[in-house]
């Protein structure tokens, strides 16, 4: 929701896109069906666009799967880079061309979008020891971290750290206000992972600032 809102709050002040609609929920008869993202208008080429926008973490686990995007999966491996792309493909995409959807952009005076994008934010985080360069550039381009097993952290002492809960995610560490030293984080690490909850860390030093997940699995 807080991406959707930066994004929503970006076709407002861009001079290419106008938005037509946002979160456009389509209902059938009994149930609803989906919800289309954004429908916006490239004023330059005047074509109209449905775009669907995805923001993930996903953690790179080699043995997760034969394919690439099976390997990319949540922190706590609920869903994976596959399944959103599955997704897209097979139920939120086609959700356009439903009549029910045909039948509302007729009723707010919108013509069918004529072409359909994904914009996918990702922020990647691979195993401590692995090369980024490995991966394509797109993928380079949003490791910003690694992740570790519990028994991988190690005490520094001139170092403070930062758990932020969820909604703090996307939020820029020197917003984070509750710091602890190693005792302290130790003791909330240890609380998600018997929850088989895999939290993100924030560790800085008077030089270095790490972003990393500590995983149960």
């Amino acid at each position: 929701m807080q991406a959707e809102a930066c994004f929503e709050a970006y076709f407002k002040r861009s001079k290419n896109f106008g938005l037509l609609v946002a979160n456009l929920q389509i209902h059938g008869v009994k149930e609803t069906l989906g919800e289309l993202d954004y429908i916006v208008e490239n004023l330059k080429t005047k074509k109209i666009v449905h775009i669907e926008l995805a923001c993930k973490f996903y953690l790179y686990d080699e043995n997760a799967g034969d394919s690439e995007e099976q390997k990319w999966v949540g922190p706590n491996r609920k869903d994976s880079l596959f399944d959103k792309l599955e997704k897209v493909k097979l139920k939120q995409f086609p959700l356009l061309h439903t009549a029910e959807t045909i039948q509302k952009l007729t009723e707010l005076g919108i013509a069918k979008p004529s072409s359909q994008e994904l914009c996918l934010k990702a922020f990647l985080f691979i195993p401590k020891k692995m090369d980024a360069e490995i991966f394509p550039k797109p993928f380079q381009n949003c490791i910003i971290g690694h992740f570790i097993k519990p028994t991988d952290l190690k005490e520094d002492e001139t170092a403070l750290y930062a758990i932020p809960n969820k909604k703090e995610w996307l939020l820029p560490a020197k917003t984070l206000t509750n710091w602890h030293n190693f005792s302290e984080i130790k003791q909330l690490i240890d609380l998600q992972i018997k929850k088989n909850k895999s939290p993100l860390i924030y560790k800085k030093t008077p030089h270095t600032m790490e972003r990393f997940f500590i995983v149960w699995w």
